[in-house]
């Protein structure tokens, strides 16, 4: 598990269909082979560790899903090592599996921050409102606005700085994972059909409706 915090940007050394070799310094410092990663936002799997440089498998799948296919060599990765059991929690809950691709529609400086709007594939939109939880590429960040499947997300400095999205620009396609929690949500009030089982007399029952 990960929370979207980003610890270092990673440059991309080496990437094929099926391998990504990144440079980066901070994560190596207790990084071991088999250890999870999130490259842009993607949970990898360390196969291999070198001099200021680690190494990691791509499966077709995630070639499919992700922006990683889009990456060349040179291009700066925002990289999170797992969360440890006695680590703080500072973003929220990602699981690094991403949902799929938005695409940046519009990403500029407002005052001292930057205003970022993406669209979201269909699929994805309704897991996501207004004050909820998204990681665009890797990073958690808060839904300022929602406008049916466009968010709008308010960029501190510091994050625009210290992540790779001081290089996105309009046009740009970027991994998206919605807030797992939703997705529960959904399963549990929903049928094996995914009908959702509240209705009326579920509202009346639970006080949430007095006729």
């Amino acid at each position: 598990m990960f929370t979207g915090i980003i610890e270092e940007l990673g440059k991309i050394r080496q990437i094929t269909t099926n391998k990504i070799q990144i440079e980066c310094s901070t994560l190596l410092s207790d990084l071991k082979i088999g250890d999870s990663v999130a490259v842009d936002g993607v949970c990898l799997t360390v196969t291999g560790i070198g001099n200021n440089l680690f190494d990691a498998d791509i499966s077709p799948e995630t070639m499919k899903v992700t922006i990683l296919g889009n990456l060349k060599s040179g291009d700066l990765v925002n990289l999170e090592r797992a969360l440890p059991a006695d680590g703080r929690f500072g973003g929220h809950i990602v699981t690094g599996h991403i949902d799929g691709q938005g695409k940046c529609t519009s990403f500029a400086k407002t005052g001292e921050f930057y205003r970022l709007e993406v669209s979201l594939p269909a699929e994805s939109s309704k897991y996501v409102v207004q004050k909820g939880s998204v990681t665009i590429n890797g990073i958690s960040l808060t839904v300022a606005k929602v406008f049916e499947n466009i968010i709008q997300c308010a960029i501190i400095p510091h994050t625009f700085e210290n992540t790779n999205l001081k290089m996105l620009k309009s046009g740009d396609s970027v991994n998206i994972e919605v807030d797992i929690l939703a997705k529960y949500i959904e399963k549990f009030l929903s049928t094996s059909d995914n009908r959702s089982r509240i209705d009326y007399d579920f509202l009346r029952e639970n006080g949430f409706a007095n006729i």
